[in-house]
């Protein structure tokens, strides 16, 4: 399973570098994901912006697992969620194998 994950993972990867005309690393992936499901469009983020919009693509990957329930936007228009259940105590190459899956089933989902 791991070998499939890493084949997709990669494919998603290339086919974001070429869409985006630069080369796209995993923090760039989560990147573009918590700003798709932001739903602002292209814009300048302030740092603060930037580390919440990482939040939403965790919460929005992780969610999938039963982890997060969304619990709606704020007057802002930012998505929030509730944890629904707690994580387990993971080790870091354990939590990168659960993001890089969640990742693939997500692209998957949005048909790139």
């Amino acid at each position: 399973m791991d070998a499939e994950v890493e084949i997709e993972l990669i494919k998603i990867v290339k086919q974001l570098s070429l869409q985006f005309g630069e080369e796209i690393d995993m923090k760039g992936v989560l990147f573009l994901i918590g700003v798709q499901e932001l739903g602002k469009g292209h814009k300048i983020f302030s740092k603060d912006e930037k580390l919440g919009i990482m939040h939403i693509a965790v919460c929005t990957l992780l969610e999938e697992y039963g982890y997060y329930v969304f619990a709606g936007k704020d007057e802002d228009g930012w998505p929030h969620w509730t944890s629904s259940a707690k994580l387990p105590l993971l080790k870091p190459a354990e939590q990168e194998r659960l993001i890089k899956q969640a990742i693939v089933l997500y692209f998957q989902k949005v048909g790139l």
